[in-house]
């Protein structure tokens, strides 16, 4: 009788992951439980486990994925590497979680997996949809359920290391010491300015710069492409949903969000049998009633009273339920009580019951007008797929069958685009910047044979097909159309060779003790002052302030001279006057949380790295990659 209602106290999790598994073998097999026999080559071993082609394979697509899918000319056998070593960590991981005997709970995995958003409809947790995404990735529910658990644990190494480091007020003192430093400095800017004007730029060195720089003025080689746009959403005003479906399926939406409602309590429970009577029951359960009004805790009482020994154990917890788990009478009290309310003695077929709600989540499902369109679009979506996916077959074989857009807009109703002219590197456009549009616009079957593309699927709901319309070939522009332009860079050259030379001297004649005050009037040149000056400091070149501070402090009564240029041409000449270390007393209470959070998130860093770096350096790791052939 107590297991009965033990088994029933699960609850919401143990239907939903009993179900779980039942569907699982249904569609799939028991295979999809306890995992296929097939032998896949195996690209390394760490400590005596394998990574297996496909794991690998499947992990380059994520990788690609994670970057946006656009990885250019990258080398694949690098991204491979990148790849392994990426799965090779995360095996070293588990393999030390596995070592230290970390673990999950079955409850906090139960609770991931339905407050995952991924399993979700409308807010609320689907199981059907948790397995089809499950099938989809590829995992069986137990198969899911382990990788999660090792992603779990996992995650417990990288917070042990972030959670246990700390920082000392000394070394808060040297942070501090450097960060909230100031400087005083001044400085003369030597800018590009008129110094070469009326001087002539002579034609054989425009000549020479333009023989010797042909790559600077090639015309990139560029097309401009005709195409057809395949949108799924374009198609969503031609279906149309009746009301009475939207109502319908508002309200089977609503059931199930109703139904959903959770609630986890404690139970004191008095068996009633040969041994005690049902007036018997009721009276002990009116006086452990009364002690518990009196504030005697009930996890203690459960633990002295309750006939169900086991449950009394965990202070009298018996689980979630979502209406239907435990019987009929702890359900409607249940229902009416506040967290953490303990109720009147109640009479079930197993005994007399004390009830406590510990945790209550109840769902309310919003009204019609707030999800009406987002129900509307989902009951068109499968007739909407159905027609995306016919005209996407028919345009595939139109592109293929046909040169030129004219059929394809004439049989699918498209309307044709003419794009910009657009090189190697992409148009200014979304969809010429799209690197497999770029791709196929470039192909020889499009720029040498002249005929359509492929279908170029932009996502999962647009489609494109793009015919050639013009080709330029890459071309050296003549040197009259850039011979300004090469003017212009030699004249700047020269300024820039006038303003160091300026600045060097200036540099010189500081360091040798002499007074720069006459060339600096001749030249319009004035010092800028930097008092207290923060390595932070607003409105000031960024590279000037880096100067300053990467100087060595000067002695007691001199200073420090350094000259540079600037990325703009400009010539810097900075003289380091004084520099005041920082204190911890001059930071507020935010800025010091903000130095503290800092340093400890860095060393915790440093110290999962070396961690990482130490298990790697210890463990047993063969590395096949380079000697399979792909």
């Amino acid at each position: 009788m107590l297991q009965t209602i033990r088994e029933n106290s699960q609850g919401l999790i143990a239907k939903v992951i009993i179900g779980f598994i039942i569907a699982v073998m249904a569609l799939f097999g028991v295979e999809s439980i306890v995992g296929g026999l097939t032998n896949n080559s195996t690209v390394a071993e760490v400590n005596g486990e394998e990574i297996t082609e496909p794991e690998l394979a499947n992990n380059v697509q994520n990788l690609i994925m994670s970057v946006g899918g656009n990885l250019g000319d990258l080398d694949e056998s690098l991204l491979r590497q990148i790849a392994l070593n990426q799965l090779i960590e995360d095996r070293l991981l588990r393999q030390a979680a596995r070592n230290s005997n970390m673990t999950i709970s079955s409850d906090a995995i139960d609770m991931q997996i339905i407050n995952n958003p991924q399993f979700q409809s409308g807010g609320v947790f689907n199981s059907d949809l948790a397995m089809r995404t499950m099938a989809t990735q590829g995992f069986s529910i137990q198969g899911y359920r382990d990788a999660l658990e090792e992603q779990m644990v996992v995650g417990q190494i990288v917070n042990a290391f972030a959670s246990t480091s700390f920082v000392t007020e000394a070394e808060l003192d040297r942070m501090a010491a450097l960060s909230s430093q100031t400087r005083d400095f001044r400085f003369v800017s030597v800018t590009l300015g008129s110094r070469t004007m009326g001087e002539s730029i002579p034609d054989e060195q425009i000549e020479a710069y333009y023989q010797n720089n042909e790559s600077r003025f090639m015309l990139d080689e560029e097309v401009g492409v005709d195409y057809v746009v395949l949108d799924k959403n374009a198609i969503f005003d031609e279906v149309v949903v009746d009301d009475a479906d939207v109502q319908a399926q508002y309200e089977i939406e609503a059931a199930a969000v109703n139904s959903a409602t959770s609630r986890r309590a404690s139970h004191i429970l008095l068996e009633t049998g040969a041994d005690l009577s049902e007036e018997e029951a009721l009276s002990a359960a009116a006086a452990l009633k009364e002690r518990l009004d009196a504030g005697e805790d009930f996890r203690a009482l459960a633990l002295e009273a309750s006939s169900d020994t086991i449950s009394a154990q965990e202070g009298g917890d018996i689980g979630y339920t979502d209406g239907t788990a435990f019987p009929q009478a702890l359900e409607n009290a249940l229902a009416n009580m506040q967290v953490n309310e303990v109720s009147d003695p109640i009479v079930s077929e197993f005994g007399v019951h004390i009830v406590k709600l510990t945790e209550n989540s109840v769902n309310e499902f919003p009204a019609l007008e707030e999800v009406e369109e987002r129900i509307r679009r989902d009951l068109a979506t499968a007739e909407v797929d159905a027609l995306y996916f016919s005209r996407l077959e028919d345009l595939a074989n139109l592109a293929f069958e046909t040169t030129g857009l004219d059929d394809i807009v004439a049989e699918l109703g498209l309307e044709p685009i003419q794009s910009e002219m657009f090189t190697r590197l992409g148009g200014s456009s979304e969809i010429t910047s799209n690197a497999n549009f770029i791709a196929a616009a470039f192909s020889d079957e499009a720029l040498l044979d002249g005929n359509n593309s492929d279908v170029i699927e932009l996502g999962g709901d647009r489609a494109v097909v793009l015919h050639v319309r013009e080709h330029n070939e890459p071309s050296l522009q003549p040197l009259e159309e850039v011979r300004a332009e090469i003017a212009a860079i030699l004249r700047q050259e020269l300024e820039k060779e006038r303003a160091t030379a300026l600045g060097e001297s200036l540099l010189t004649a500081l360091r040798n003790g002499e007074s720069i005050d006459e060339t600096m009037a001749e030249n319009g040149l004035q010092w800028i002052a930097q008092n207290n000056a923060a390595r932070d400091q607003a409105g000031l070149n960024g590279e000037v302030l880096q100067s300053a501070f990467s100087m060595p402090a000067p002695a007691q009564g001199e200073t420090e001279l350094n000259g540079f240029s600037l990325s703009n041409g400009t010539y810097i000449v900075l003289e380091l006057q004084n520099v005041e270390r920082g204190s911890l007393a001059d930071l507020d209470l935010a800025e010091r949380a903000t130095m503290t959070n800092t340093y400890i998130e860095r060393t915790g860093r440093a110290s999962f790295d070396a961690f990482l770096a130490n298990t790697r350096r210890n463990a047993d790791i063969n590395n096949n990659l380079e000697e399979l052939d792909f």
